[in-house]
């Protein structure tokens, strides 16, 4: 994965055993079941868009950007919240996943 952010990081610094149980058990739950990387990616960019949890919309739209999955893909994901969340926090996510996008140079 890419680098992290400066506060993730710093949060290993001061509690390295917590950070190592979290990431460990990420990935465990990450290989319990079938789906590929980038559907495991593009699934909890929806959840974290649910969620409004801006960081971790920032997060999924890197790994998924990592994983291979295509700008458009992303994009769908924030169209797809229009039925469920609603048309105005949809725009929401996907203004968070536009300004993610162009800071990875994606737009």
């Amino acid at each position: 994965m890419g680098e992290k952010p400066k506060f993730y990081e710093a949060l290993r610094t001061a509690h390295p055993g917590v950070i190592d149980a979290y990431e460990s058990l990420g990935e465990a739950i990450r290989k319990a079941g079938p789906l590929t990387d980038v559907e495991v990616e593009l699934v909890k960019l929806g959840i974290a868009g649910g969620a409004r949890v801006e960081g971790a919309i920032h997060s999924h739209v890197r790994r998924a950007l990592e994983a291979g999955a295509s700008v458009e893909a992303i994009r769908h994901v924030g169209l797809l919240a229009i039925t469920t969340l609603g048309l105005a926090s949809a725009m929401a996510v996907r203004a968070m996943i536009e300004r993610e996008l162009e800071k990875q140079g994606r737009a």
